[in-house]
């Protein structure tokens, strides 16, 4: 169930909570990803203590291994990952889309080779809700086609009326006790597709809408326009997530625009080259620039990145390949992101533009 809280004044932005089998979510929120029952070298308790109340984790992947059977019989994802709190997770149709010269798609699903070991599988949408009913995750997502910018209009039309009729399949197709089921809406950047395929998405009884397609390599004066379209049909009463994105300044944007989800990879694979997120950009620690500064990399940051360390320590691990260094940096920009969102949160509260 979500809860809308408020509106800020003269802008879109919304706070709400999302109630969930395992816990409440409050948004805007970030989710850091976990693609494979992992986010890449953070521990749960590193999770935690960055206020990450969500994290992602990914049908497509987990079904080819280690296989949604042995993880039901594990208990169910948060038991197999040790993670107390809640999951969504994704159809695999965004692995489908970047494995394109692989995966032959028609309305029955998505016919491919596994990269890991050549065996033929197929994807389709009642497949994808039987495996995440197996993971017993917060929240399912139905399997959507994501097109590629720039497509022919022909093939933008015939993804998005596929994602369409694939959304009755996934809702028809049983769930996981408590489990929370997504729509997708696609349509790339034609604002008047995305806004009607947003109103056919809202006539069905889903949870929660996810809005996928975007930064998927178009130009940011191009994504605008779709985005506001698809906030504008979608009934205010349900959440709204708009998957992959996780640059500061996007999620800035997405948030005046209604928005109230988001999960991207970016902070963990900046962190993993050495790059932090900070108030004025990212700061490449690999610069020698950075050996003897002894100061926090965010002294209002309470990740312990910043609270124990300083900005040569962690130049001097992430020059080194230490483990440690990739870790630290990740866990601030999970932290950096959250922290975005909550001050953004309270800035609705109060009524104020984020």
């Amino acid at each position: 169930m979500f809860e809308l809280q408020a509106v800020a004044r003269g802008s879109a932005a919304r706070a709400g909570v999302l109630h969930t089998a395992h816990g409440t979510i409050e948004t805007p929120a970030f989710m850091p990803v976990g693609t494979q029952a992992s986010v890449k070298g953070l521990t749960p308790g590193d999770l935690y203590s960055v206020g990450a109340s969500c994290i992602l984790s990914n049908t497509y992947h987990l079904w080819l291994r280690p296989g949604s059977e042995l993880i039901a019989n594990a208990g169910g994802l948060h038991a197999f990952m040790g993670w107390e709190q809640s999951i969504l997770t994704d159809s695999g149709g965004f692995q489908i889309f970047s494995l394109a010269h692989l995966v032959e798609i028609d309305d029955g699903g998505a016919a491919f080779v596994s990269h890991l070991d050549g065996e033929p599988r197929t994807l389709s949408p009642e497949t994808a809700m039987d495996v995440q009913a197996m993971l017993a995750s917060d929240i399912a997502m139905q399997l959507d086609v994501c097109a590629p910018y720039p497509c022919p209009p022909t093939q933008l039309r015939e993804a998005a009326d596929r994602t369409n009729r694939w959304a009755e399949r996934s809702l028809a197709t049983k769930r996981a006790p408590g489990q929370l089921v997504f729509g997708i809406v696609q349509g790339g950047v034609d604002p008047d597709l995305r806004a009607e395929c947003a109103r056919v998405q809202s006539d069905l009884p889903f949870d929660g809408y996810g809005i996928g397609g975007l930064s998927v390599g178009e130009p940011r004066e191009l994504t605008w326009p779709a985005l506001e379209a698809v906030c504008d049909s979608l009934p205010e009463t349900r959440p709204r997530y708009l998957m992959g994105v996780g640059a500061p300044s996007d999620i800035v944007e997405a948030i005046s625009r209604g928005v109230d989800l988001f999960d991207c990879v970016l902070p963990t694979r900046l962190g993993r080259h050495g790059a932090a997120l900070t108030a004025d950009g990212q700061m490449d620690l690999r610069r020698a620039e950075h050996a003897k500064r002894d100061v926090p990399l965010d002294p209002s940051c309470d990740c312990i990145a910043c609270t124990n360390f300083e900005i040569g320590y962690l130049h001097h691990l992430v020059r080194a390949g230490e483990d440690l260094g990739r870790s630290l940096v990740s866990l601030h920009n999970i932290r950096f992101l959250t922290r975005l969102a909550s001050a953004a949160r309270l800035a609705i509260l109060d009524g104020r533009c984020p």
